[in-house]
């Protein structure tokens, strides 16, 4: 099979693409990826010379690119997903999540292709009490979530209308290696690091489900190659955490891996004013795909996230060279072209 892997060059896209080259080595993928701000190539140096393996860059939008590929199966990564950024400015959020996915969309339905479209939790806004199925009602409170939503209802809408061989998957926050540093554990790592304050919004009690990047792509695999068209699967690791928690548990490994002090390292604490829509709690019950494809998470939480800080440490110069903004000089080179915006 020829698979079209979107959003390739990305965090959760990478750390899939080179699981699939491992587990499926009779797959070809195929990596489109725009290289925005949060894709990076050097995601994927040992695997980039793999006889499997092609990359293009390219955006979801262009039509005529899409068309142009060898594919006839999609896996749909590619998505702007950072809520504060779309807070500021939701029109690439709008263009990349709708527009982007409709026109996979199109290409699908012109193949009759398979297509899994990967989505988020956040979807279903924030959950007071009980846990999110894939019966709960779709009520995203930021312009992000809105347009993954929106997405996932064009899918829905092209499965109900053309019969299309489609799937969808809402996945529980992801962690582990090559996350772009924007985002809340390796913010908290990097930040730690370099002594620089760690910023926590609110009262820092908002509730995540934390999942490792590993057992989000072994699940999205499994949907991907046995579950039947039109089917919904929410992935979670039934690991609740509160966002200070996480944050000063992550402190005490760092100080305990570098020998730095830990309450010294508390001390970079810093609570600020919460962002507009800030979801309380978002917590994902995984029953369903349990039942279907026995799937469970393997990786403890406690082990996942020590072993994130040890890839963090080791691998120093990929996370200064992404806050730099360095490694976008590659692309300039390659494409003559202005990246990062």
């Amino acid at each position: 099979m020829n698979i079209l892997v979107t959003g390739g060059a990305g965090f959760i896209g990478s750390n899939f693409v080179r699981h699939l080259l491992a587990a499926h080595p009779e797959h070809s993928i195929v990596n489109l990826d725009k290289l925005t701000y949060a894709g990076n190539l050097e995601n994927l140096t040992d695997v980039e010379h793999l006889p499997g393996y092609t990359f293009i860059r390219g955006d979801i939008c262009d039509r005529d690119l899409i068309g142009s590929l060898d594919f006839d199966a999609i896996v749909h990564f590619a998505a702007e997903s950072h809520v504060d950024r779309s807070i500021l400015d939701s029109s690439p959020f709008l263009q990349t999540n709708v527009i982007g996915t409709a026109t996979l969309l199109e290409a699908a339905r012109e193949r009759c292709c398979r297509m899994l479209h990967v989505s988020t939790d956040e979807v279903y806004g924030s959950l007071p009490q009980g846990l999110f199925t894939e019966a709960s009602l779709i009520s995203p409170n930021s312009p992000y979530a809105a347009s993954k939503a929106s997405s996932d209802l064009l899918v829905r809408a092209y499965h109900e209308t053309y019969g299309m061989d489609l799937l969808i998957t809402r996945c529980s926050n992801n962690y582990g290696p090559y996350q772009f540093p924007e985002k809340l554990i390796p913010l908290v790592i990097s930040h730690a690091l370099q002594g620089k304050t760690i910023p926590v919004y609110g009262d820092g009690q908002n509730v995540r489900d934390w999942i490792h990047v590993a057992d989000h792509n072994r699940a999205v695999d499994l949907v991907f190659h046995h579950a039947k068209a039109g089917d919904v699967y929410n992935i979670g690791a039934r690991n609740e955490q509160k966002n200070i928690d996480i944050i000063k548990t992550l402190l005490a490994v760092i100080a305990k891996k570098t020998g730095r002090d830990r309450e010294g390292l508390f001390r970079l604490i810093t609570f600020v004013k919460d962002r507009p829509g800030h979801d309380r709690r978002y917590a994902i019950d995984p029953a369903k795909i349990e039942t279907d494809l026995s799937w469970k998470p393997e990786i403890p939480f406690d082990q996942g996230l020590s072993d994130t800080v040890a890839w963090y440490l080791e691998n120093r110069s990929w996370w200064e060279r992404v806050i730099s903004g360095a490694y976008l000089e590659y692309y300039r080179l390659q494409y003559g072209e202005r990246f990062g915006g």
